[in-house]
């Protein structure tokens, strides 16, 4: 059967959706049994922390749950300790999305976009440029980590670009969620409303600002090259 643009779209546009959907559904799950468990998740000893680690680098890598609710939540628990395994579960879930995306894919997703001759050329300007591309993505606030993730793997960009730009890019994003949470005085009040306060709007408008320009800037110099 010959091969058509929604065909070959449609995987990766399901798996995004799929993506956008899962983590609030999930969030909703967690937030659920974060409140009806909190006294007993504020005496995890460090093996039951590193086990809901792993837990958790599974299902954020599944687009379950979003590394920033989880920041919120890790911050809440552990303060400023929480830092090291969220960095952790960031760089895990980044290269198992990379490399099952990969796997399943086969290059088939880059092959059909450099059919189209002048898509092929953009692609191949920005490629030069992949680190910054990845690293202003992974500024944002508001750009789903998971389906970032999902872009990354399918565009070809190389692996040691995904994770270093991943890394740098998560880097104010989760120490925004983690002092976030050590000003919670209440579990609830910090999962139902986590921006409330006014230093915490303003540092994300102030990622989201960065973000676009940065992309804004990068892309528009590759594109005009």
């Amino acid at each position: 059967m010959k091969s058509t643009p929604f065909n070959t779209l449609s995987g990766p546009a399901l798996a995004g959706l799929a993506l956008s959907v899962a983590p609030v559904l999930f969030s909703s799950v967690l937030t659920y049994l974060t409140l009806a468990y909190e006294p007993l998740i504020a005496q995890f000893n460090a093996w039951e922390w590193l086990g809901l680690t792993i837990v958790c680098c599974i299902t954020s890598a599944f687009a379950l749950t979003p590394p920033t609710f989880l920041a919120l939540i890790f911050g809440y628990f552990l303060g400023w300790n929480a830092l090291l395994p969220l960095f952790a579960l960031n760089m895990i879930c980044i290269l198992l999305v990379n490399r099952i995306v990969t796997w399943f894919d086969q290059d088939r997703f880059v092959r059909f976009i450099e059919q189209n001759p002048k898509a092929r050329n953009v692609l191949e300007r920005i490629r030069d440029q992949e680190l910054k591309v990845i690293f202003y993505t992974k500024l944002s606030p508001v750009l789903p980590f998971a389906v970032t993730n999902l872009v990354f793997a399918l565009s070809g960009a190389q692996l040691r670009n995904i994770l270093l730009g991943g890394f740098l890019g998560m880097i104010p994003r989760t120490l925004l969620a983690v002092w976030t949470a050590q000003q919670g005085k209440e579990i609830r009040t910090l999962i139902e409303n986590p921006n409330s306060g006014s230093w915490t709007q303003i540092a994300i408008g102030v990622l989201l600002l960065a973000s676009v320009a940065g992309l804004f800037s990068v892309l528009n110099r590759s594109v005009n090259r």
